[in-house]
């Protein structure tokens, strides 16, 4: 972290669908100027000007201009803030200047990145840089795969305190959902596959649950790929479209954390199949919103996710657990969950050293305590 920087968290993208989402929350929630010092950032001073009159905030509202292409703005704002909350994707094609900027100088990130592949190649490029710099590189910190990840650090910090231990096994369960996607969800799942066409090889990393651990692959993972029957929860589960970025955050978590759930743990997620209802995001296909477009306001309040967690002892004793969100996964929830990740990795996570981490790793349940005092998340047992 940059200790004495002017700002707890500078918001790059603030222009664009889900950077004005972050913005707003932290105007309507911690004012400007007050106790969390924030700034709106982006590469237009007269965009940036122009959302912050649309969001009604104030006219001191601290803005600077920053381009991923000038690497001489972006090392200029990063001097400036203690964490750079950036919604500038697809990262894998925006992203690294900022990054590299980050590690080098010992400013905290974070992102709400999906994209494995770009988060593999920033674990092996910055990890060691981030360590010496004592920056902290977070991705990940929004529905990608906070609900999930804390979820399975929840459920097992549940299953030490009512079976006596942690628990080899959890099963994560999406059993209910309803959102859009925004058109930057879209634009990273294309570059996504565009990277895999252009590189064959990461198709590879893509299906290897492990892809986010260097040094360490731990055993077979159930697949989660086809419809089945799950007996706690009496419905039958099938694919869920996140467990392929999500799996790899919960294990990396595990890796980082010192393996506290076992070398020989297991994960999968799956989502509970509805006759007739569909069980992923609206949004995908042709008729994907371009960047910068996303769900109304309306359709962001009315959303809301449900997910269930069952930990496994080795001897069949089990516990659930339950994430809850109030509004719409993608945005009206990735918004706030994001603003407090930031806002609790240099609040409460100060000490905590540098190196790229996963949300849960680095900040655990001071950060289920902040997301339920103000983010609409429940993080609840339910046996």
């Amino acid at each position: 972290m940059n200790p004495n920087a002017e700002f707890d968290l500078i918001v790059y993208g603030s222009t664009g669908y889900t950077g004005r989402l972050v913005a707003e929350y932290l105007g309507q929630r911690y004012g400007v100027g007050g106790d969390v010092k924030w700034a709106m950032a982006g590469r237009s001073r007269a965009k940036l000007e122009e959302v912050r009159d649309l969001l009604a905030l104030p006219a001191e509202t601290p803005l600077i201009v920053a381009d991923a292409d000038d690497a001489q703005s972006v090392a200029a704002m990063v001097a400036r803030g203690k964490a750079i909350v950036t919604t500038v994707g697809p990262y894998q094609l925006y992203g690294e200047s900022l990054v590299a900027a980050c590690a080098k100088a010992g400013t905290d990130y974070l992102d709400l990145c999906g994209e494995p592949n770009w988060m593999a190649h920033v674990i092996a490029t910055y990890d060691a840089q981030a360590k010496a710099s004592g920056a902290r590189i977070v991705h990940s910190a929004g529905f990608d795969s906070i609900p999930f990840e804390l979820g399975v650090f929840f459920a097992e910090e549940t299953a030490k305190a009512k079976l006596g231990s942690y628990v080899p096994r959890v099963k994560g369960r999406l059993r209910a959902m309803s959102g859009g996607l925004s058109g930057g969800t879209a634009a990273s799942g294309a570059a996504t596959m565009a990277a895999i066409q252009k590189d064959p090889s990461l198709l590879a990393l893509m299906m290897n649950p492990f892809a986010l651990t260097p040094g360490f692959t731990g055993p077979a993972q159930p697949p989660g790929n086809a419809v089945e029957h799950d007996e706690d929860l009496g419905v039958d589960v099938g694919p869920f479209m996140m467990a392929a970025i999500n799996t790899k955050n919960v294990h990396r978590s595990n890796a980082l954390m010192g393996h506290p759930w076992g070398t020989d743990f297991q994960y999968d997620e799956m989502s509970v199949v509805v006759p007739g209802a569909p069980t992923e995001f609206t949004g995908m296909g042709p008729d994907a919103p371009k960047p910068g477009e996303g769900p109304s306001k309306a359709e962001r309040e009315a959303g809301f996710y449900d997910v269930a967690f069952i930990g496994v002892a080795a001897d069949g004793r089990k516990v659930k657990v339950s994430v809850k969100g109030d509004r719409d996964p993608g945005y009206g929830s990735t918004s706030k969950m994001l603003a407090e990740a930031a806002i609790c990795l240099v609040r409460d996570a100060k000490t905590a050293p540098g190196g790229v981490w996963t949300p849960g790793a680095v900040m655990g349940g001071k950060l289920i305590d902040r997301l339920q005092a103000n983010a609409g998340l429940t993080f609840a047992v339910e046996g």
